[in-house]
Parts: structure tokens; C-alpha cells; sequence
């Protein structure tokens, strides 16, 4: 991928052709990490609709344990997007090009730890399950909420609910039939004309092209996850380091220019100072 894409596909710079481009990306994640969670817990994690009305359900039949264990993912959802906005905000803050691919950055560290030590949980189902569910949690709030801090609210990536509904709306708009009014003539009374009913159909393409992504993310994390276990999250992670490496080695650039260097010189500096005074005594 060229290097000035990069820089603005995860720079702190937006736009909304680089936000519609991460969005799909992310989408992709999503999905394959969703569809390859479920083959490992049984558990889709990328939306907290299901896991709110299972902890109702459960609650209601008696099932505290099971409740628990929903109260724990929809805890770590809301752990991920809190953390999220933290890091957005404090790389905001410090004046980094990477405040928006931190959290990327934690995300697939995490995919990366779990793609390597998952296999070895295993044994442990006990351990191994609930932990498995709260860590995806994690990262699914994680990621959305730094999408929809990036976009202004615009583009959510985990979960189609919001999507489907807009394309909905959007093919309702584009199917409407607006009929010429009849002439007639205008009255103080009369009501102004209402505005034709027009979809945006920028929009409506934006969408159908996330819900494919996600799907097509899905069915490759649930190949992955059947044909090669949990090694299929090391190649998201791949995607996701290689997302963000423009703008965090820009980071670790200019932190090395104003910070480290200048602390590098006055140390030698000092040492050159101090090996004067000494050869003088």
C-alpha cells in the first residue's frame, strides 16, 4: 500500500473518502473476528442487543451463572469503547498523527496474543470460554467506538442493525414515486410545495458495500478459524499493523527528533563537560 494512503487512511487528518476506505476495512475485521469467535465460544460478539436480551432470558430462568457471563461481556464492550476514547483522546491531546490508530494498534495486539496463545487455552474450557467472549467484546467496542468517534458518529463497523436500516430508508426514498402536483394558484395560505423525496444514493452504496464486507469478512474468519484454528487471527492483526504503521512510525519519528536526541545530546554533553574538568584537575 502506498505510504501517503496510509498516512491518510489512519492519520489524524480525515476525510470522508479515507474514513469510507477504513470503514471497510474494519468491517472486514469485524466480521471475521464475529464469525470466527462464534466457531470457538459459540457466542456472537460484535453486537449487545443479543447479549442483553440472553441475560433477560436467562435471568428469567433462573440461569445466574449464564447472566454473569453477560454481564461480563457487555462490560468489556463498554471497557473496549471506553478505552477507545481514551487513547483517541490522549493521542489528540499530545498532538500524535496516530490518535486514531492506537486504538488499532491495541487491537491487534490483542488478536495477535490471542492467535498465539489460544490454542493452548483450550484445555481449560472452564477458563477458556468466558474469557475468550469478554476479550472479543473488548475488542469489538474498541474498534467501533473509535470508528464512530473518527467519523462523527456516521459509520459503525461490528454490527448491521443501524445499517440495514438506512439502506432500508434509502430504498424506500429511491423507490418513491413523487407525483407532479397540479398547478394551481399560489395563496397566502397555501402551504410551500414539499421537496421531492431523494435517495442518497452515495450513501445507499456506502452501505450495501460495508454489510458485503462484513459478510465476506465472515466467511473468510469462519474458513480461517475451521482450516487453521486460532492462527486465523494472526493475519487480521497483519492487516491491521500495516493499517496504522505510517502514522505511528511518523510518531516514533518526531518523538525522536524533539525528545530523544536533544536528551541524547545533552548527556553527551554533560560527559564531554565532565571529562574537561576532570583532565584540568
Amino acid at each position: 500500500m502506498p505510504i501517503l494512503y496510509l498516512r491518510k487512511l489512519t492519520g489524524k487528518r480525515r476525510s470522508p473518502h479515507a474514513n469510507r476506505h477504513l470503514a471497510g476495512y474494519l468491517c472486514f475485521v469485524a466480521g471475521a473476528i464475529n464469525a470466527g469467535g462464534f466457531l470457538a465460544v459459540q457466542q456472537y460478539t460484535s453486537h449487545m442487543s443479543g447479549v442483553v436480551s440472553a441475560m433477560a432470558d436467562n435471568l428469567a430462568l433462573g440461569s445466574f451463572a449464564l447472566v454473569l457471563d453477560g454481564v461480563g461481556a457487555l462490560l468489556s464492550f463498554l471497557g473496549g469503547a471506553a478505552c477507545s476514547a481514551v487513547l483517541v483522546n490522549w493521542g489528540r491531546r499530545e498532538r500524535l498523527h496516530s490518535e486514531y490508530a492506537l486504538p488499532l494498534a491495541l487491537e491487534a495486539g490483542l488478536l495477535l496474543c490471542f492467535g498465539l496463545i489460544g490454542g493452548n487455552l483450550g484445555q481449560h474450557q472452564w477458563l477458556f470460554v468466558p474469557a475468550t467472549v469478554m476479550l472479543l467484546c473488548f475488542i469489538m467496542g474498541l474498534q467501533n467506538a473509535m470508528i464512530t468517534k473518527l467519523s462523527n458518529a456516521e459509520i459503525r463497523t461490528t454490527h448491521l442493525t443501524g445499517m440495514v436500516t438506512d439502506i432500508g430508508i434509502e430504498l424506500g426514498k429511491l423507490c418513491y414515486w413523487n407525483a407532479a402536483a397540479p398547478a394551481r394558484t399560489p395563496s397566502r395560505t397555501q402551504a410551500r410545495p414539499l421537496p421531492r423525496v431523494l435517495a442518497n444514493r452515495r450513501k445507499l452504496r456506502l452501505l450495501v458495500v460495508l454489510v458485503t464486507l462484513f459478510f465476506a469478512g465472515g466467511v473468510t474468519g469462519a474458513l480461517g478459524f475451521k482450516h487453521l484454528g486460532f492462527s486465523a487471527t494472526l493475519p487480521l492483526a497483519a492487516l491491521l499493523l500495516a493499517l496504522i504503521a505510517v502514522p505511528l512510525t511518523d510518531d516514533l519519528r518526531s518523538r525522536w527528533r524533539t525528545g530523544l536526541l536533544p536528551r541524547l545530546a545533552a548527556r553527551m554533553r554533560q560527559r564531554v563537560q565532565a571529562g574537561a574538568l576532570r583532565r584540568r584537575r
